[in-house]
Order: C-alpha cells, then sequence, then structure tokens
C-alpha cells in the first residue's frame, strides 16, 4: 500500500537523514522541540509562567510532560494576551471562537505569518493523499477572510497544482449543486452534514450522480453513517481530517487505508489522558485528546484539552507509515449522558442511528430535567420531505436499540420538522444540549 505523504514530508522537516522517517529520529527531534517550547513559554507567556511553576525544569524523555498541568479552554478564555509569546505587531490574525454555553466568554487565538505558513505546508501535504495536480477541489469551507481554513486550504491547493473552487459554506443547497456540476469539481471537501445534504435534499433529484471522486470531511465528528450514504449515493470515497482552530486548523488526516488520522507530528505533540485525572492512558485505551505545540510563534499551547474522546491504535498501518494512528473521533466529553457506571449515550450513538435514515438531514438532541428527578432526551428530526407514520415507527425502533433508552431509564420524547430539503441548522460543532446551557 502507499505510504502516506506524511511520512516523507515530517523526515524533510526534522532533518532525518532519509525519506523514510523512524519513529526514534520522530521522538528525538519531539523531547527537543518541547524543551524549546517550555523554555519560551515560560520566558514570554505571562499565563505559563505562573502555570508552570514548580514544575521540572527538563525532560529526558517525553513521558516527563505527564507532570506538567493540563491547560484548559476556560484558561484562554480568561486571560489570551497572556497566552502571546510574541509582540501584538507580530501577530498575522486573530480567530474569535463563541462557546457553546451561553455565558462563558469566547476564545480567541493568536496567529503568526510563520504559524499559517505551518498550516499551509500541512494542508498541501495532506490534501496530496488524494488530490492530484489538474484536480478541481470544491472548498464548503469559510472563504471570505484572508488567513480563513477554506482561504489557506485554496492556497495549499495551488502549491499542489490543483485547482481550489472557493466556494464557502453551504447556504442554498440547490445553488451550491449547480456550482458543483458547472465546475466539474471532482475533490469535495466540507462540513458532514452540509455535504450530506447536498447529496440527500430534494433539490438533489434533478441532477445526476455528480462527478465527485474524493470528499474530506472536516470541522466536527464523521458518523460512519454519513460517510456510508455518500459513498453509496456518489460512488465516492470519503476521508476524515482531524484539526481545531487551536491546533492551528490541521491535526491529523487519514491515509488511503482509512483506519485513523495519521498525525501532524512534527508540529504537534498529542496524548490520550484519562478526562476524569488527566493522566495518561496506555495505548489502545479511549481517553481525552490532548496536545502540545512543538513549533507555534504567536500562542503556543501546553497539554492542551480538546474535549474530544478517541485512543491510539496500537497496531501498524498498513501504508507503512511510523507516525501514530489516533482513532477517528466519535465523541466529545460533554456530549456523553452518563447515567451510572454501566450506562452511557453519546451524541455519537444517535448520529449513526438516525443518519442511516435516508430522509434524515440533521437533528437536535437536548436533555431535560423533568420531574421526579426524571430526564428525558428529546429528538427533533429534520427530513428532506413530509413524516409519515411507518418512518416514525423504523426510527423509535432504531432508537430502541440502543441501551439507555431501551432500558426506559432515560425518557424518549421525538418530533420532527417536515422540509424541502434546505440546510435546517447551521454548521459547526454538534453537540448534545442540557435544558439549562
Amino acid at each position: 500500500m502507499q505510504l502516506t505523504p506524511l511520512d516523507p514530508w515530517i523526515a524533510s522537516k526534522i532533518g532525518a537523514n532519509s525519506s523514510r522517517l523512524t519513529r526514534s529520529a520522530l521522538e528525538a527531534y519531539q523531547l527537543a522541540r518541547l524543551q524549546d517550547t517550555i523554555q519560551t513559554l515560560r520566558a514570554s507567556s505571562p499565563f505559563y509562567r505562573a502555570h508552570l511553576a514548580g514544575c521540572p525544569t527538563e525532560l529526558t524523555r517525553l513521558d516527563d510532560l505527564a507532570a506538567f498541568p493540563l491547560t484548559t479552554a476556560r484558561d484562554i478564555q480568561q486571560a489570551p494576551l497572556q497566552f502571546l509569546c510574541v509582540s501584538q505587531g507580530d501577530v498575522r490574525r486573530v480567530v474569535t471562537l463563541d462557546s457553546s454555553g451561553t455565558t462563558a466568554s469566547p476564545k480567541r487565538l493568536f496567529f503568526s505569518q510563520a504559524d499559517q505558513e505551518l498550516t499551509l505546508d500541512f494542508f498541501h501535504i495532506g490534501m496530496s493523499t488524494f488530490t492530484q495536480p489538474g484536480d478541481r477541489v470544491l472548498i464548503l469551507l469559510p472563504v471570505e477572510r484572508p488567513g480563513s481554513v477554506g482561504d489557506l486550504l485554496a492556497i495549499a491547493l495551488e502549491r499542489l497544482g490543483a485547482q481550489g473552487i472557493r466556494h464557502g459554506l453551504v447556504r442554498d443547497v440547490a445553488r451550491t449543486l449547480d456550482v458543483l456540476f458547472a465546475t466539474e469539481a471532482n475533490v469535495l471537501v466540507g462540513v458532514p452534514t452540509q455535504v450530506l445534504a447536498l447529496a440527500r435534499a430534494v433539490e438533489a433529484r434533478r441532477f445526476p450522480t455528480p462527478p465527485v471522486q474524493n470528499v474530506l470531511l472536516t470541522t466536527d465528528h464523521v458518523p460512519a453513517s454519513i460517510a456510508n450514504a455518500l459513498e453509496q449515493a456518489w460512488g465516492c470515497t470519503v476521508y476524515n481530517h482531524y484539526g481545531m482552530t487551536e491546533m492551528g486548523l490541521g491535526g491529523g488526516v487519514e491515509c488511503v487505508a482509512r483506519r485513523g488520522y495519521h498525525l501532524r507530528e512534527a508540529d504537534l505533540l498529542f496524548e490520550i489522558v484519562d478526562p476524569q485525572t488527566g493522566a495518561p492512558v496506555p495505548d489502545g485505551t479511549p481517553g481525552e485528546v490532548v496536545f502540545t505545540t512543538l513549533t507555534r510563534q504567536a500562542m503556543p499551547l501546553l497539554r492542551y484539552r480538546t474535549g474530544d474522546i478517541s485512543h491510539f491504535v496500537p497496531r501498524s498501518c498498513s501504508c507503512g507509515t511510523c507516525l501514530k494512528t489516533l482513532a477517528r473521533v466519535r465523541s466529545r466529553v460533554e456530549n456523553v449522558i452518563t447515567l451510572d457506571t454501566e450506562m452511557h449515550l453519546a451524541l455519537a450513538d444517535l448520529d449513526e442511528v438516525l443518519f442511516a435514515f435516508d430522509p434524515v438531514l440533521d437533528f437536535t438532541a437536548t436533555l431535560e430535567q423533568g420531574d421526579n428527578a426524571e430526564r428525558c432526551l428529546r429528538l427533533h428530526l429534520y427530513l428532506n420531505g413530509a413524516a409519515h407514520d411507518r418512518l416514525l415507527a423504523d426510527v423509535r425502533a432504531a432508537l430502541d436499540t440502543l441501551p439507555v433508552l431501551r432500558s426506559g431509564r432515560l425518557a424518549l420524547s421525538l418530533t420532527v420538522e417536515p422540509g424541502g430539503g434546505s440546510l435546517p441548522l447551521p454548521p459547526g460543532k454538534r453537540t448534545l444540549r442540557r435544558a439549562d446551557d
């Protein structure tokens, strides 16, 4: 099987002797860069100067990082400028991320020109896994502002010799389908539920199968049911990308084996920790993804909690890479309902059940606390056509296969909203809402 293009790229970045990267060479590089990053944080970041007080001054191995405290989104929300390690004049782009809650302050993240160049470099190499020179790539991500994710992707595609078609987020399904066919795009990059709407919406019925060969889904976790639906509808191959703004947008991408993300390990050091204790867990054990930046200038982050749940795949990938493989992120810590040690329900469980039904475009899930301590899960489904009794019965039967709902420990309220195929919800990370949020 073809070696992932990340290997020779990372080998060149770390100064390895050959294009065949070794794990020992990579980890030696990571340890050196980690030492440099910690020194920079102590010297230049007011937040980390206080945060790391009492921590070891030297690391002899990567495992020593476990002795350092974690960094949280709340830390950034409270004092973002305290994280800056360069002058504000050296900041090229500032990104403000609203909190999913109603009262929390937004996060502000700072990037230098060099930081954005690192992202361009990763996008260039990562896209080359399934994109060739001359390909036409329809970008269904924000493209309006310089330095936005779609803008950087378009620039990276130019370096690859491909044509990046700057569309932006899907606002009108029919219009986007017109663009897809008019441009004859054979690669598409977008938000999972938005791309699903293109395949399932009423407007799609007047078009033949689009010429798309490969799809990259990003910005949110990708349910297998969505990937399967796209591959069946379009005859394409669906890849997953993992990243978040705090990482510098890019964290990892699947190779042709599609068994998880190969990680951007020259720029980021990843850990999996117990969400409750913060202690590292063995490979193969699910936990929270934590990362440390190794090459960031403006706003380096040490042991940043992502809130994403995943694990390192212990077996080597058939592509031959020495890079770690992060299993596909299925859920976030906040998107899991725990009734007791044996009863859990994740938003991802609902995704796999509900998106398997062709009429479903999207849904909202809200957990409510009722009288007598009873909890109720309220599901509101958005459909691409009219609702009918058979569909509702089939959906209820499918939901009843989930142990938490079958047990009766969690009441279920199901409502539907028939539609004509227009996008029902704005893009972004989907959440399991709490009634008091």
